[in-house]
């Protein structure tokens, strides 16, 4: 069934890039980027971007509850609808402080969950028009085309670990006693393009620290269904509704993310 929706979804994605963020791209004024918390901003295009998804989805799937980062940022009750019968998921722009400062990665990223469980996730990057997209037990894919997730076939593995969102002391503890058995490469600081990365092969595991549905949803699904791994550090599948936790590993193969969990275990 999910399926059946990419075209309208995808189709979306892109209008609401091509008429809201696009536009802005290199061209923000001071005035046109708000700070929304520490180290985090909010743009127009990102408020632009986000109406235009929620009347577009409203309108494919009128039953389903609509829960976009900006309008949960400015009722956080909406949160609490993420577990509902049917309820879309919206970043409309993720790798926003990316996109203020000008440069890229940024994307877009919707999904679409049935109590609590995504079922089907779609991660479009405006500059390239590649569609990341997955539904449950109907695979992963880029545009047309099916994909597996495969390793860098590096040695030691090469880890993107964002220790943004850490406490001094769990920071400390990642890099003493995880860093030293990978390859560390600077995390994107765009879930857009971190998913994707672990199964096209560039990178062979992440680990995030924070988990809030609309960055990670998508590509949860989609680095699974590619044949790839990523689940709560104790292995518990990520679900939307229990966004509010910490910690989150996704790997390019099972054996990947449960080498570096059993290392996390001795942190």
């Amino acid at each position: 069934m999910t399926q059946g929706l990419t075209g309208a979804v995808m189709a979306l994605m892109r209008d609401a890039a091509t008429r809201a963020i696009l536009p802005h791209w290199q061209t923000l004024s001071a005035d046109q980027i708000d700070a929304k918390a520490a180290d985090d901003v909010v743009t127009v295009a990102d408020r632009e971007a986000e109406l235009i998804l929620a009347e577009g989805l409203a309108r494919i799937l009128p039953e389903a509850t609509i829960v976009g980062e900006e309008a949960a940022h400015a009722d956080p009750a909406l949160l609490d609808r993420l577990g509902d019968a049917t309820c879309w998921i919206v970043d409309p722009l993720d790798g926003t402080n990316n996109f203020a400062a000008g440069k890229p990665p940024f994307g877009v990223m919707v999904a679409l969950a049935e109590a609590g469980e995504t079922i089907a996730g779609w991660i479009y990057d405006p500059l390239s028009g590649r569609l990341a997209h997955a539904h449950r037990g109907g695979g992963a894919w880029i545009g047309d085309e099916r994909v597996t997730a495969r390793s860098t076939g590096a040695q030691p593995p090469i880890a993107a670990i964002s220790l943004v969102f850490m406490d001094p002391a769990k920071r400390e503890a990642m890099m003493q006693h995880i860093a030293p058995h990978y390859t560390l490469v600077d995390i994107p600081r765009c879930a857009a393009e971190q998913y994707p990365r672990l199964v096209l092969g560039v990178n062979d595991c992440s680990i995030f620290e924070r988990t809030l549905a609309w960055d990670h949803a998508a590509g949860v699904l989609f680095v699974n269904e590619a044949g790839g791994m990523a689940a709560r550090p104790d292995g518990r599948p990520y679900r939307v509704d229990e966004a509010h936790l910490p910690g989150l590993i996704g790997a390019a193969s099972p054996a990947l993310w449960h080498e570096l969990a059993e290392r996390l275990i001795g942190t």
